[in-house]
């Protein structure tokens, strides 16, 4: 009689229900969090140029850096994850991430304040994986629809940012664009240590080795390239020069090593087969071009509104509020009819509304139209896109391995912020190098909208898949 309640004590300890609606408050949080960050820097970079006392282009890398250390650290957050449970790796990255935007914020020089975002990337990197772990576990059949609702999370971020950046720099001090994540941090801590399940112990991997030398050669193929871009924008810089020639060199032979040594190692931080296997490289290759380069072109708005409009910073970033809302309206409608549409119909329609959103960017506005509400007009379109394609473009590559979903979330999130990081590094060294930036991102903005034009097709490559997984 003694023995019978601790069995039920056991077993209810284990078959503990999960607060799903509340496990899911915390992460929308955590991501909102990350996703603020990148935007709310993004309306300061005129103002961070100037208190600073740098060039566009050194402004520009308080973006690229943190793209940087997002894609040095997702592939090894999502092993960590495998191996020390999503839990842990996310209350960690939690905490870094909290603790370093409060140190950006008391940065000083342009130099600090970059290397200082590679560390903020890195706690923000565990994140994505992590959380799409503790669903992909613990949220049964339902794990599709949270996962798509992910794609709400990311433009509500990017709505907000502008708003909360205008704001604070024309009323208040710069250093206040981190220092506003420390509350959200705090709140996704506390509630974190609670109401999250613990990591399924039948779910965590035996502890291998890191792929250290993996991650090097990744590192300088990326930052080589970085620099180059940066080199260009600087005045009197030389296309032949050797400075510029020895970064190209280091940018082929980072890459180069990096595929070497992927395709040999027994266990690569990256497995080939998720970044050009059979049906993830159609993927990949959707996430980077429509993905990442949208959210650089997006990114990098409310200082096109300013060069070539002279909007203020409250102005210019108050554009993204249309495309921010649009974004959150249209995920959560694809959420809901993704299982009866499939992957491939949202995807032709998503990418060919982002076109043509890019599209109207370039040009001047028409009709008598001011330039605010042109640019407005602009991004609400790109935002109808962006929502359009989250759900089936998260969907189709986890459906391929749910088992590694955090791997997998991991891979979508690089690619992203690869896409992100060649977008803002061309067109910053472009802009920086020229007498009138606001007409030159325009045709850059035209360019970047036939390129979508001509790879729309490749959609048609994408598995389809209709119902649940």
């Amino acid at each position: 009689m003694k023995k019978s309640p601790q069995k039920i004590n056991s077993t209810s300890a284990v078959e503990k229900p999960v607060h799903k609606t509340v496990v899911f408050i915390i992460v929308a949080l955590s991501l909102l969090m990350t996703t603020i960050d990148t935007t709310i820097v993004a309306t300061a970079l005129e103002t961070l140029q100037k208190d600073l006392n740098t060039t566009v282009n050194w402004v520009g890398w308080t973006l690229t850096a943190y793209s940087f250390g997002f894609v040095l650290m997702l592939p090894l957050s999502a092993k960590l994850s495998q191996q020390y449970g999503p839990k842990r790796v996310f209350m960690a990255s939690v905490i870094t991430f909290t603790i370093i935007s409060f140190l950006c914020g008391l940065a000083n020089h342009i130099y600090v304040l970059i290397a200082l975002r590679v560390f903020q990337a890195i706690g923000a990197a565990g994140i994505t994986p992590s959380v799409t772990a503790i669903i992909v576990d613990h949220f049964g059949n339902s794990r599709d629809r949270a996962v798509s609702l992910f794609g709400s999370i990311f433009p509500i971020g990017v709505m907000l940012g502008p708003i909360f950046g205008g704001l604070i720099v024309t009323y208040w001090d710069w250093s206040w664009i981190f220092f506003v994540n420390v509350p959200f941090g705090i709140i996704a801590i506390l509630m974190g240590i609670y109401f999250i399940p613990k990591d399924l112990s039948e779910k965590i991997k035996p502890k291998e080795k890191l792929d250290k030398k993996g991650v090097v050669w990744l590192a300088i193929g990326i930052l080589a390239s970085m620099f180059a871009a940066t080199y260009l924008g600087e005045e009197n810089a030389k296309l032949f020069s050797w400075l510029f020639i020895g970064l190209i060199v280091f940018t082929f032979i980072g890459f180069y090593k990096f595929f070497k040594h992927i395709n040999k190692e027994k266990d690569p931080f990256i497995k080939p087969k998720f970044i050009y296997g059979k049906n993830f490289g159609v993927v990949n290759f959707i996430n980077v071009l429509f993905g990442g380069t949208t959210m650089g072109v997006i990114a990098l708005v409310p200082l096109y509104a300013a060069n070539k409009y002279g909007l203020n910073a409250l102005n210019s970033g108050t554009l993204l509020i249309a495309q921010g809302a649009a974004s959150v309206i249209l995920s959560t409608i694809m959420t809901m009819l993704l299982r009866k549409t499939g992957y491939r119909l949202p995807l032709v329609v998503g990418c060919s509304v982002i076109m043509i959103g890019i599209l109207l960017l370039a040009v001047n506005p028409l009709f008598g139209i001011s330039p605010y509400f042109w640019l407005m007009g602009s991004t609400f379109l790109i935002g109808i896109g962006m929502g359009t394609i989250s759900p089936p473009a998260r969907n189709a590559g986890l459906q391929l391995a749910p088992e590694e979903s955090a791997t997998i979330a991991a891979l979508r999130s690089l690619g992203l912020q690869l896409g992100s990081i060649v977008s803002i590094g061309v067109v910053t060294a472009i802009i920086a190098a020229s007498e009138n930036p606001g007409i030159i991102q325009a045709h850059v903005y035209l360019g970047i909208a036939a390129i979508f034009l001509v790879c729309i097709p490749s959609i048609r490559f994408i598995p389809e898949h209709k119902g649940s997984w």
